[in-house]
């Protein structure tokens, strides 16, 4: 099922641009792993070489962090945005 993707600005030039896109899937992983398929040049930002998320990449279902949902097994319906964000540090 399609879902629309929110990419941050640094992922957006290997999306030719564009801030939201439509990927398919009926869980983050699938969403991500179908997105990366369309876009390989998201492929060493958005998850690791061994298929985990990225540790300084935060997703979102709607409003819920998928960290603490079921991780890349968190289901998506259709409808839902899901959001990728640079995790940020500082103090």
């Amino acid at each position: 099922m399609p879902v629309e993707v929110r990419l941050p600005t640094v992922l957006r030039s290997a999306a030719g641009g564009s801030s939201s896109v439509t990927a398919e899937g009926a869980t983050i992983g699938e969403v991500l792993q179908n997105l990366i398929a369309a876009f390989p040049a998201m492929a060493g930002q958005v998850l690791t070489e061994d298929g985990t998320l990225h540790r300084f990449v935060n997703v979102y279902v709607n409003d819920d962090d998928v960290r603490y949902l079921e991780q890349l097994d968190t289901k998506v319906a259709e409808g839902d945005t899901v959001s990728i964000l640079p995790a940020v540090a500082g103090g």
